[in-house]
């Protein structure tokens, strides 16, 4: 007799789901696998097809698609996360990644430029001084990381609002895309990129923003899990096309809202 954890081929559980932890980690986070998988749920899924790690990457993906689905259905564009005291801040941010602090590149400010390009009007590129020109404002959020851990920091620059506002972009785009200096590209939607607390953040606790954090520019919103706050931003892009991102290639969601 086999056992329950083990199909009669011997391929095990954790075998199968070896290469799709990250994914599953954010599903069961999520509330849409409590408990963990069993191999019959598992053989429900895979059409019985356990062994085949495709099988397996595909089906967790259409659960990680309804669920995205399902939260762009019931995001509320106007409900504002919590806030919290200064107090409360901490002071400097904690760094996350997924390599060691003394392998980030510090950004040159005063060579670096923000391309601006798809559904805009104004395509010219942005300095730090250019950004320093737009309405400023600070909120201090919590930054929740997919992995359980959080903190809760205070965050300044323009509102991403105001800067798709100055440069003309269609507002009715689908999607707003990032890419960095660390070449972890992402995306938002723009009901997202729209909210009153999502900032192009270029300071912190009111200090410039440090080189580990994202110098000189970052992006920090509320609503979402903090793989999807970009660091070290070089160009922003206003598409209907979906442009995806570094950590759903590797099976995040794309959603990810809090």
């Amino acid at each position: 007799m086999s056992s329950p954890f083990r199909p009669a081929d011997g391929t095990s559980l954790a075998d199968s789901l070896d290469t799709h932890r990250p994914l599953i980690r954010s599903l069961e986070r999520r509330g849409l696998l409590r408990g963990g998988l069993s191999l019959g749920m598992l053989t429900m899924l895979t059409g019985c097809d356990v062994k085949r790690p495709e099988s397996v990457e595909a089906a967790l993906l259409a659960i990680s698609r309804l669920n995205d689905g399902v939260q762009a259905w019931l995001f509320n564009p106007n409900k504002l996360a919590p806030t919290y005291p200064a107090s409360m801040v901490l002071k400097p941010p904690k760094f996350n990644a997924y390599y060691d602090v003394v392998d980030v590149k510090p950004v040159n400010g005063a060579l670096w430029r923000l391309e601006v390009g798809g559904l805009v009007a104004e395509k010219r590129p942005w300095t730090v001084s250019d950004l320093a020109a737009l309405p400023q404002q600070s909120e201090i959020i919590k930054h929740i990381c997919v992995e359980g851990w959080s903190y809760i920091g205070q965050w300044s620059g323009p509102t991403l609002r105001s800067f798709l506002e100055h440069v003309g972009a269609d507002l009715h785009a689908k999607y707003v895309a990032f890419r960095t200096a660390d070449n972890y590209p992402s995306s938002i939607d723009m009901a997202s990129a729209l909210h009153p607390q999502t900032l192009l953040a270029t300071g912190y606790a009111g200090a410039t923003l440090a080189d580990p954090f994202g110098y000189p520019l970052r992006l920090r919103t509320s609503i979402k899990l903090g793989y999807k706050n970009p660091k070290w931003i070089t160009a922003i892009e206003v598409t209907n096309t979906y442009p995806g991102g570094y950590w759903e290639k590797l099976g995040f969601p794309w959603f990810a809202g809090i």
